[in-house]
């Protein structure tokens, strides 16, 4: 049920003549209204600081109180978590800040657009819902695409997404197996002086799809995936000559395989598989000396058509807001150490 929303007429208030006006809006419930806001009088606090309104919860009841921008931006804020709230998208912290900064920057449609049409993936101990307008594009090119590459910062969910892809086609029965390929060490995948067998030796570098499994399906029926072999663990060596059917298979920190190890696993797609190929191209670890199979397959392939290529930026980074600020902090200082290079190599070729 929408909810029911009652104006005042504009009040003024002090000697310079500026209008302020009050509005309430009701929600169904108490319970829901609080949900709206992570049940934490803070947010209402940071609402209040951002958008320059004042906000009272009592009941069900919202009552807003400001100037007229301020009202609006707090009224489409409320409007936008109860429509994202409606369909199964529970904000935590990090996502109410993010939809507040976009309010605050004249930029609400963007979740506007992120909850027409939701995009849902219902697993077996949770739903899957993307958490920004660029995730669920990226979710959307996986789900209509044979090879898809998501490029871009940690935290921004694309292996999390890419998983969640993957078990959602495993439990549809549209696949009959997960692969999951990680390159192991910088320069090649020499494993062999490592103890334990080969899930032991890989399992440090392929903890983060663990986690993603184990979020979405609980630790144990991920382990009993593995152990069944449904969700195949397998370094990229183990990859060559076999033809990948009826297979879902995911390639994370693709900027550590090189040219060669690159090409060797795209050209495995078998009949009715998915390849997924996630990196961040800012992280490369090969020695200088070795070209990066992902940095080459941006080259080669991202003009085809049917190969779409998503880029993330920190922007779209879900984890703790402090997050995208470093990874802002080292662009701006990596960018401000290439400038300074080309200044000092200016500089010595004018002195030639």
């Amino acid at each position: 049920m929408p909810p029911v929303t009652n104006f005042a007429p504009a009040l003024p208030l002090g000697l310079d003549n500026s209008l302020m006006s009050f509005t309430e809006i009701e929600f169904e419930s108490e319970r829901f209204l609080h949900t709206l806001y992570g049940e934490s009088p803070e947010n209402l606090r940071l609402v209040e600081n951002v958008l320059g309104a004042t906000l009272v919860a009592r009941g069900g009841v919202l009552r807003i109180e400001g100037d007229e921008e301020s009202l609006a931006r707090s009224q489409e804020l409320f409007e936008l978590l109860r429509i994202g709230r409606e369909q199964g998208f529970s904000p935590r912290n990090g996502d109410f800040n993010r939809i507040l900064s976009k309010v605050a920057e004249g930029k609400g449609e963007e979740f506007r657009e992120l909850f027409d049409e939701p995009l849902v993936l219902k697993l077996r101990k949770t739903s899957v819902v993307p958490r920004n307008l660029s995730q669920k594009k990226y979710l959307r090119k996986i789900m209509e695409n044979d090879v898809v590459f998501g490029l871009g910062p940690a935290g921004t969910g694309k292996t999390f997404l890419a998983m969640a892809a993957a078990l959602d086609s495993l439990l549809r029965g549209e696949v009959e197996k997960i692969i999951l390929a990680r390159p192991a060490v910088e320069a090649g995948e020499a494993l062999g002086f490592l103890p334990g067998d080969l899930e032991e030796k890989l399992l440090p570098y392929l903890r983060p799809l663990y986690d993603a499994m184990d979020e979405s399906l609980g630790a144990v029926e991920s382990r009993r995936l593995v152990e069944s072999g449904v969700v195949e663990i397998a370094p990229l060596a183990y990859i060559r000559g076999r033809t990948l059917s009826k297979c879902f298979a995911l390639l994370d920190e693709a900027q550590n395989t090189t040219s060669s190890q690159m090409m060797m696993f795209l050209t495995r797609l078998g009949e009715g598989s998915k390849m997924v190929v996630t990196g961040d191209l800012t992280q490369i670890d090969l020695p200088r000396r070795w070209d990066s199979g992902l940095v080459q397959s941006v080259k080669i392939l991202e003009g085809l058509d049917k190969i779409p290529f998503h880029r993330f930026d920190e922007r779209d980074v879900v984890r703790h807001p402090l997050v995208s600020d470093i990874i802002r902090a080292y662009d701006i200082h990596a960018e401000n150490n290439q400038r300074d290079a080309e200044a000092k190599g200016g500089k010595s070729q004018g002195n030639g």
